[in-house]
């Protein structure tokens, strides 16, 4: 063998400590290999994922989407059983025309309390003209007997015509107060009358409302999940029927809290989707996350109890796609993705104007 192919054995395991020592130093990006570039591939793919749930309970009358079938908002997805709900509806109808009628009666009421007031008073005027002819003519009768030229007989009688007239006079006040009573009555019913047209028609919208419900149509436009009703399955409010997921996505990547230092808003991404091959897309940071996941979790971790042991935690990271990507069309909420951001780059004004 060659002397300058005799290499000791002491030499070749430095060699291999040393590239050991480089590759640890290269794959944590210390130095001299510290970069401004930082990848995660704790990244995925987000949406507006819409559950669609009834507001009523009934039967299902017809289911008009299929799995994955593109939809418009309005289209009409589900229709429930309306038959009952129609009938509701007519009877709150019929109820609201039942308290129109009784409002206008008590309208019809008031214009004859009105009238038989107007009748007292002129009763009245009547007896107050008879009492005092009545009166006067007493007067005179009282005056001929005291002189002796009148009976006593006819001083009795004109006495009983005043008091007559008089109490005639006292009656047509009365029947004044009654009628002026019956007319507080009536208007003071009124309110109530009122009140339950209001409460008539409030019924009835809200029975129009259910009826309407019974059609379950599209909230926006999208692409249907898998369709979860069938034909005469009885659903209850709230169930789940199925899920519209729209055209919009957009990228969450969760980077260690050790890779944030140097990144901002509005700066360049690179998105590499697994599910196409790893092309790539672009995008830019569109905002950060308030908290670290842990912090939205249901079970919070305790660090005071027990020994601890430091753990990096993640922040989320909305990017935005930039538009005129057609790769971007066949994006999928869920699909897993990886994101590198230079940190080193430039954030774009447009994202850091407000």
């Amino acid at each position: 063998m060659p002397k300058f192919l005799r290499i000791p054995i002491e030499v070749i395991a430095i060699l291999i400590g040393i590239a050991g020592v480089v590759l640890v130093l290269y794959a944590w990006h210390l130095p001299p290999f510290r970069t401004s570039v930082e990848s995660t591939e704790n990244a995925y793919v987000k949406g507006y994922v819409t559950l669609i749930s009834p507001q009523l309970s009934g039967y299902v009358s017809e289911v008009a989407v299929t799995d994955y079938a593109k939809v418009k908002a309005g289209d009409v997805l589900v229709r429930l059983d309306d038959r009952i709900y129609a009938e509701k509806l007519a009877q709150a109808k019929a109820t609201l025309a039942s308290q129109k009628a009784l409002l206008a009666n008590s309208t019809q009421q008031q214009l004859a309390a009105k009238a038989s007031i107007d009748a007292a008073e002129a009763q009245l005027d009547s007896a107050e003209a008879a009492a005092k002819r009545s009166e006067l003519a007493w007067e005179r009768i009282a005056s001929l007997v005291h002189k002796g030229i009148s009976a006593t007989s006819d001083y009795e009688q004109a006495q009983a015509t005043l008091e007559q007239s008089r109490a005639s006079v006292h009656q047509a006040q009365a029947a004044i107060e009654t009628a002026r009573q019956n007319l507080a009555v009536i208007v003071g019913n009124r309110s109530s009358l009122e009140a339950g047209v209001s409460g008539a028609e409030a019924a009835v919208q809200l029975a129009e409302i259910d009826l309407g419900n019974t059609v379950i149509i599209a909230p926006r436009d999208g692409r249907i999940g898998e369709v979860g009703v069938r034909l005469g399955q009885y659903v209850t409010a709230g169930s789940q029927l199925m899920a519209v997921v729209p055209a919009d996505v957009w990228v969450i990547a969760n980077f260690k809290e050790t890779q944030l230092d140097g990144m901002k808003v509005g700066q360049p991404v690179t998105i590499a989707v697994d599910a196409l091959g790893h092309r790539h897309l672009t995008g830019h940071i569109e905002g950060f996350s308030p908290a670290a996941g842990s912090e939205f979790a249901v079970i919070k971790p305790d660090n005071a109890t027990g020994n601890f042991t430091k753990i990096a935690q993640r922040i989320g990271t909305r990017i935005r796609l930039d538009e005129g990507q057609d790769a971007a069309a066949l994006l999928a909420p869920g699909l897993s993705v990886v994101v590198t951001v230079d940190k080193a780059s430039s954030p774009d004004s447009k994202f850091t104007a407000h």
